[in-house]
C-alpha cells in the first residue's frame, strides 16, 4: 500500500494505531462468532498481538512527538474492510477481510519503515511489517481449514467423524 506522500510521520502512526484497533475489533468480534477452542487461542493470541502492536507504536509516537497528544480518527484513513459483521455474516467472509487487512497492514508498515526518518521507527516500522506478515499466514492456513472442513469452526474440538481410520495395531 503506498503511502500518502502529504503525510507527515505523526500522520502515518496515527494511521498505524488506528489499524490496530480496528484489528483488534475484528479479531474479537471473530472470538465470540467460533466455539472451536484451538481457534479461539489463536484469536485470542491476534488480539494479544494487536493490542502489543498499538502500545509499541503509541511509545513511538510519544518518544516521537513529545509535544503531540495522540489524536485518533473516528476510523482509520486505510482503505476501509468491505464487510458488515453481522449474525448473517460468514465465519469464512471475516476470515478473509481479516486476512486482506493484515496484508494491507503488512505494506503499510513496509512502506513507512523506507519513509522512517531514524533508524530506531524503521526497525520497528519493519518488525511490525514482518509481524502483520505472519498473521496473513495464520490466517491463510484457518481459511484453509474453513475451505476444506466448513463446519470446524462450530464444533468446540476438532472430529474427524466419518474420515476417521484405524491406525496401528
Amino acid at each position: 500500500m503506498q503511502l500518502d506522500e502529504k503525510a507527515s510521520p505523526h500522520e502515518v502512526l496515527i494511521v498505524a494505531i488506528r489499524s490496530e484497533i480496528e484489528a483488534v475489533n475484528i479479531y474479537s468480534k471473530l472470538h465470540d462468532k467460533v466455539k472451536n477452542d484451538l481457534l479461539r487461542r489463536k484469536l485470542k493470541f491476534l488480539v494479544f498481538e494487536e493490542k502489543k502492536h498499538r502500545k509499541i507504536l503509541e511509545r513511538l509516537y510519544s518518544q516521537r512527538f513529545p509535544e503531540r497528544k495522540i489524536d485518533l480518527p473516528e476510523s482509520s484513513f486505510l482503505p476501509p474492510i468491505k464487510l458488515k459483521v453481522d449474525s448473517k455474516t460468514s465465519i469464512l467472509d471475516i476470515f478473509k477481510a481479516a486476512q486482506n487487512a493484515e496484508r494491507m497492514s503488512e505494506d503499510y508498515y513496509k512502506d513507512a519503515s523506507r519513509e522512517a526518518e531514524d533508524s530506531e521507527s524503521r526497525k520497528i516500522l519493519d518488525y511490525l511489517s514482518r509481524v502483520e506478515r505472519s498473521h496473513y499466514f495464520m490466517i491463510k492456513s484457518e481459511i484453509d481449514l474453513l475451505e476444506k472442513f466448513p463446519d470446524y469452526y462450530e464444533v468446540e474440538d476438532f472430529h474427524f467423524s466419518h474420515d476417521m481410520i484405524h491406525v496401528g495395531p
